[in-house]
């Protein structure tokens, strides 16, 4: 796997993480929060929590005091597991969290290899997790700034990573070019003219102020438009002067001046935004979807076939969709001893055994499809691609093709 793929394998990766970690709460303080960075010992780690484990004892609550000793002996346990806390960190999360009807449930989650350095030592116990080091890895701070306008209205947003924000869409109350009673056409032409002057200053200034406190991590201005307005906003200096500087030479025409043109803009500006991972996905899915077409087609998609073709050594690269919240599950049932393995979403039931039809059904091991198929793919050499759920592409893949398709290398069929 290239080391961007590996990179966004290990974003997801803490993505889904900080999911079910978000949502786990415990009763009092009774959830260990244990961070080492990679130039702590794990040994500092393992004697900081022997001498915890001594202070727990003086909780008064007796159920507070067993659960966090638990908790704290549980990190210890998994501490013995290292010798080192790897080249970016370890996060520890361990505790009795809430399942229900004032039942509680042991959980052990470790975070190993997350995308960027854990920065500092956090050793906590609360009734929620601490996540602010592992939140602060996800944030995608290069962008792109975006400017639309006409004569009527104005939007701007920006581009960060595969997502769109549009900020604000401006009206302008500029008169249509047309004479009223009484008044003469230059003294009309004069009043139209000022009102757009105004409306292009309140457009520009709104923008420039959303933009500046981001300056460092923008990489372009790209100003688009469905007329001459926006080669005329340049040229004349609306913009404050240090955003000036990051506006691209070419501007773009769009057909609206709103979010729809927000939108096209990025699409029009595709090959500009090198850093804007938009454009590339949409790429991707368009060469699977006019592979799909052909009469033996080297493409195919869905969990089964997927798995036959990497398996099968076929794949060239994977698509898979961010929004893919499915595992695969090892059960066992104890009334026939029958094993087997199913895929499921977070939420659904455990099924009944498939050989004698009861309920009394264990769950031995579970394995993410998503980490299922990135250790598949690896093993193929195949390249490996995750398609966010922002764009229409994406929702496609998710919502069309069960959430994973692959680009062959020859075809199956």
């Amino acid at each position: 796997m290239s080391e961007d793929a590996s990179l966004s394998a290990r974003r997801l990766k803490l993505k889904l993480a900080l999911e079910d970690l978000r949502e786990m709460r415990g009763f009092g303080t009774e959830l260990v929060t244990l961070i080492i960075p990679p130039d702590r010992q794990i040994h500092d780690a393992r004697t900081m929590l022997q001498n915890e484990h001594g202070q727990a004892a003086n909780i008064k609550s007796k159920g507070t005091r067993k659960n966090v000793q638990g908790a704290i002996e549980s990190a210890i346990s998994t501490l013995s597991r290292y010798k080192t806390p790897g080249d970016h960190g370890i996060a520890i999360f361990v505790g009795s969290i809430i399942v229900g009807n004032n039942k509680t449930r042991m959980v052990n989650i470790v975070v190993e290899d997350p995308p960027q350095e854990l920065m500092s030592f956090r050793y906590r116990c609360d009734s929620t997790f601490e996540l602010t080091q592992l939140e602060e890895m996800l944030i995608d701070k290069k962008s792109y700034a975006l400017f639309v306008i006409d004569r009527s209205e104005a939007a701007y947003g920006v581009a960060t990573g595969k997502r769109i924000h549009v900020q604000e869409h401006l009206t302008s109350n500029i008169m249509g070019k047309h004479r009223q009673g009484g008044q003469s056409a230059q003294r009309f032409e004069r009043l139209i003219e000022e009102a757009a002057h105004n409306f292009f200053k309140r457009a520009t200034e709104h923008a420039s102020e959303y933009w500046l406190p981001h300056l460092e991590n923008i990489q372009a201005v790209i100003i688009g438009g469905p007329g001459a307005t926006k080669d005329f906003v340049v040229k004349n200096d609306y913009f404050h002067h240090e955003i000036t500087k990051k506006i691209t030479k070419t501007t773009f025409d769009v057909g609206y001046s709103n979010e729809s043109g927000i939108r096209e803009l990025v699409d029009n500006a595709g090959a500009l935004m090198g850093e804007i991972e938009l454009d590339a996905e949409r790429q991707l899915m368009n060469q699977f979807l006019a592979e799909l077409a052909r009469a033996h087609p080297k493409a195919t998609y869905g969990e089964m076939m997927v798995r036959s073709a990497l398996e099968q050594g076929a794949v060239d690269r994977l698509l898979i969709s961010e929004g893919l919240r499915k595992s695969r599950i090892e059960l066992k049932c104890n009334s026939c001893s029958h094993h087997w393995t199913v895929t499921l979403g977070r939420t659904e039931e455990l099924p009944n055994c498939s050989s004698c039809k009861k309920s009394d059904i264990v769950e031995l091991q579970s394995e993410s499809l998503i980490d299922e198929f990135t250790n598949l793919s690896a093993k193929s050499n195949s390249s490996i691609s995750f398609i966010s759920n922002d764009t229409e592409e994406g929702a496609q893949l998710l919502q069309g093709f069960g959430g994973m398709a692959a680009l062959l290398r020859y075809s199956l069929m």
